[in-house]
């Protein structure tokens, strides 16, 4: 892991550094993928190259910076987060079912508001955790965890406290896929930027809860990360598109979901108030 020394550096020059370069190579990237896909994303081509260079530019950049000020021993130690899994039971069952968790919760509130249940997804429960395990063993998520969590988090927390760095990072997060809710061809296109935002923000704050129980293990946040990607449709929260990404705009499922999430997030901030990030 990082040392301490090298997290509180008393500059929020590396930092800066770290999301300027991280939102220029990605959204440069993505940019090039559209004009390459002539304008929408097909399952295969050529676009995927810079698409996904762009997918983990966030990791490109963190171990760049990392090696610039801390040599081959710092990235040996950032890259060691993502196999740190030797840790308690709970927390494996904590990341693979937290996101359902709030689905379902979603669900009943509804069944029970209305009298009537809300529309659930298709694919079978054994399909997602697959996929779940599948992409987390292949290191799907390496691009952005070893730069969210592995990198900033850490950093801003040794400077914030835990909380606020993982808000901070949230919206961070959340406002580098901008460009998907914009360009034409993806899931996100013209889907509510504002509600996504909200929604990101709050999975962050879940995140670093996890992050802070499992000793800084990336391999727990990949974990939980691609639970939250696989589950997300287990009940749909999209409704119909609106008129613009910024709009305001979630169907009955997606506000629930939102503020189940945000329940959740107000209390591991106040359990984490004036803690630092372990790594």
């Amino acid at each position: 892991m990082t040392s301490r020394g090298s997290e509180a550096e008393g500059s929020g020059g590396p930092l800066v550094t770290f999301f300027l370069l991280t939102y220029l190579v990605t959204w440069v990237s993505w940019l090039a993928a559209w004009a390459i896909s002539d304008g929408g994303f097909a399952r295969s081509g050529l676009w995927m190259v810079p698409f996904y260079f762009g997918v983990f530019a966030p990791a490109f950049v963190a171990v760049g910076l990392t090696y610039r000020r801390e040599g081959g021993s710092g990235v040996r130690a950032l890259l060691g987060r993502l196999v740190q899994w030797e840790v308690g039971l709970r927390w494996y069952v904590f990341a693979l079912t937290y996101f359902a968790a709030i689905k379902l919760a979603a669900a009943l509130i509804h069944r029970l508001a209305t009298g009537e249940w809300p529309r659930f997804g298709d694919e079978p429960l054994y399909i997602m955790l697959a996929a779940t395990i599948g992409s987390t063993l292949l290191f799907g998520q390496l691009g952005e965890e070893v730069g969210w969590r592995g990198y900033a988090l850490p950093r801003l927390a040794a400077r914030y406290g835990l909380a606020s760095a993982s808000i901070v990072v949230g919206i961070i997060w959340a406002a580098w896929h901008l460009p998907l809710f914009f360009i034409p061809g993806t899931e996100t296109t013209g889907q509510s930027f504002p509600i996504y935002l909200l929604s990101v923000t709050a999975i962050s704050v879940a995140i670093a809860w996890l992050y802070e129980h499992t000793n800084g293990s990336l391999f727990l946040t990949m974990l939980m990360h691609s639970a939250v990607n696989n589950t997300k449709d287990i009940v749909p929260s999209a409704g119909p598109k609106p008129t613009s990404a910024i709009a305001v705009s979630a169907s009955m499922v997606g506000w629930l979901t939102l503020g189940l999430l945000w329940v959740c997030a107000a209390y591991f901030l106040f359990r984490m108030k004036r803690k630092t990030a372990s790594a």
